[in-house]
């Protein structure tokens, strides 16, 4: 019997809010995941050094393999970053913090970095749906971005709001709030992966029945990415 063929990604790009940031969503991103989600069943899982809520194991080394010319297109055409990309960081990771355990930095939406030629990518691995991943304007300041410089400004009213309305619920955020606009949401589904600058203000989708399981075949897995470029 011949093998089923490898369905060739498709990217479709789009510009968000008032900013008109791009991001990009790609399906069929890897030629093989379940291959992937196999070795991540292999690894051993770690709780980083960053805010992100559950654990985190490294990626094969062969994984952008096969995605390097998808990455040189929308590096250029979507962000117009024309230097060779740099990988940052490059980690399977699963959601495993229990709600009622989330620090402040982990209910409000985030930034994975302020600098300019930063590009994120989050590569949804599971077969089920466990949540996409959401984009944010913070409502006082209107900043769908924070870059270099707007960093002390955003905290500082951020920083404000807090002291004045109290912490939000500890619980993962999800849709709008009082504090922030949600822009537009990212469906998770098997194989598809979406870039956006690591300046966006973003947070995970995290359903409430989501099983909050280590077990990369039944927790919330993922593959993160981080590039630089210029």
């Amino acid at each position: 019997m011949a093998a089923s063929a490898v369905p060739a990604p498709t990217i479709v790009g789009r510009r968000i809010g008032n900013e008109h940031e791009p991001i990009v969503i790609v399906d069929d991103f890897a030629p093989d995941p379940a291959a992937l989600r196999d070795f991540a069943a292999e690894r051993t899982f770690g709780v980083p050094v960053t805010a992100y809520p559950g654990i985190r194991a490294p990626a094969p080394r062969t994984y952008l393999d096969a995605a390097r010319p998808i990455l040189a297109t929308i590096f250029g055409q979507a962000f117009g970053l024309t230097g060779a990309a740099r990988v940052i960081d490059l980690c399977f990771a699963i959601v495993t913090t229990p709600r009622e355990r989330l620090t402040l930095e982990q209910r409000i939406p985030h930034i994975d970095g302020a600098e300019p030629g930063r590009v994120a990518m989050v590569h949804f691995l599971s077969e089920a749906d466990h949540g996409g991943t959401a984009f944010f304007r913070h409502r006082s300041t209107g900043f769908e971005t924070i870059g270099p410089d707007r960093t002390a400004a955003y905290y500082a009213t951020l920083d404000r709001e807090v002291r004045r309305d109290g912490p939000p619920p500890a619980d993962y955020i999800r849709g709008s709030t009082a504090q922030f606009e949600c822009l537009c949401e990212v469906v998770a589904k098997p194989n598809r992966a979406v870039f956006y600058r690591s300046a966006l203000l973003h947070s995970g989708v995290i359903p409430p029945d989501l099983p909050l399981s280590p077990d990369p075949r039944v927790g919330r897995l993922t593959i993160t990415g981080f590039f630089a470029a210029r």
